[in-house]
């Protein structure tokens, strides 16, 4: 016991040994027992953080509980400064790489989390995503930047120059930046989700898939349009999904020899045929204008309901009792026309004097 290795006796390398193998057991034993209750207290609650924690806790590496067991015994001996030194900045940078696992393991059990309970809801599950990929992303990138820092390397230089660094590589994929960004901001601040029926500019269909660069339809002739996300953010959009109602107006015209009384009659035929339908609000028709060929009566109403199908029979219908009904008065539909007057010469021709 009393034999010497590396300026410690064997029988400080034998408590250095007891040392690091009990912190070691006690360590592996606490992780063990206190999953084991949390889980069983989370199975008790409605909340879903309890339950992360514990797939967190359980994902504690057992090279890391070994690590930290040795750096525990290497305190019952006598080192040289540098292996203290050694051992040290090795269980920090042990610490920081398990507590990394430990918000990893975390973070991963939120999102598949979010996603088993909104399978329905692409929007959300895709901005989960992105948020998940940003979180990790800022996760690892701060643990390298603290065990350079433990390591004695200087990282204000390097973060300076990871920041100039960092600025010409954003010029240089400032495109890239610009719909990874965009893509962002349609997820999160959801202007249209899967599923949704868009208008862009001209083009119009069905949203498919928002990616991190680009957003696809499905157009209504069957193709597949793509957009980068920030040329889609900068274009005027039209969300026909979130429609709850649908604005009808046109106009009606007839001839101009329709006498006096039967266009009296017409504003509140129209309003008649109008209400008749469901679900329709009636707005308003009046007698509008005289235009060139025609005496014109505007009528608007609401469809209350964003179904086309639904809008577009009713629309039908009402031109059809509108046609039933011009018939039946006698009034005939103005179209255009042009009317010739022809003058005799002679009429326009002064007389001769008398003799």
């Amino acid at each position: 016991m009393n034999l010497v290795f590396f300026n410690n006796t064997t029988l400080a390398w034998l408590t250095a040994l007891g040392i690091a193998a009990g912190v070691a057991l006690a360590l592996y034993i606490a992780k063990k027992v206190g999953v084991h209750h949390m889980r069983t207290l989370a199975a008790r609650t409605e909340t879903r953080l309890d339950d992360i924690a514990v797939e967190a806790l359980d994902g504690t590496r057992l090279l890391a509980i070994v690590i930290m067991g040795l750096f525990a015994g290497s305190k019952a001996l006598t080192l040289p400064p540098a292996v203290h030194l050694f051992a040290t900045r090795v269980a920090i940078v042990t610490g920081l790489i398990q507590a990394a696992l430990w918000g990893n393991r975390a973070l991963r059990a939120w999102l598949t989390d979010y996603y088993q309970n909104r399978a329905g809801d692409p929007a959300r599950a895709t901005s989960a995503a992105a948020v998940g990929f940003i979180a990790r992303t800022v996760l690892w990138a701060v643990l390298l930047l603290m065990v350079l820092d433990n390591l004695g390397v200087n990282i204000t230089t390097l973060v300076a120059s990871l920041g100039i660094g960092g600025i010409a590589v954003a010029l240089a994929v400032q495109n890239i930046l610009g719909d990874l960004f965009a893509s962002l901001s349609i997820v999160l601040d959801k202007p249209f989700v899967i599923g949704d029926f868009i208008i862009v500019d001209k083009f119009l269909g069905t949203v498919e898939y928002v990616g991190l660069k680009t957003t696809r339809l499905r157009s209504l002739g069957g193709e597949q349009l793509v957009f980068s996300n920030a040329d889609l953010l900068k274009s005027r959009l039209q969300n026909m999904t979130r429609m709850t109602r649908r604005r009808a107006a046109f106009t009606v015209g007839v001839t101009y020899d329709t006498p006096t009384a039967k266009l009296r009659l017409i504003p509140a035929m129209l309003t008649e045929i109008v209400k008749a339908q469901e679900p329709v609000t009636f707005d308003r028709a009046h007698f509008s204008g005289m235009a060139a060929s025609s005496l014109n009566f505007d009528v608007v109403y609401w469809v209350e309901t964003a179904d086309f199908v639904r809008y577009a029979d009713i629309q039908q219908e009402i031109y059809l009792q509108i046609m039933d009904r011009f018939a039946a008065l006698g009034i005939e539909f103005a179209f255009p026309t042009q009317t010739l007057l022809v003058r005799d010469a002679r009429e326009t021709e002064p007389s001769a004097p008398a003799p």
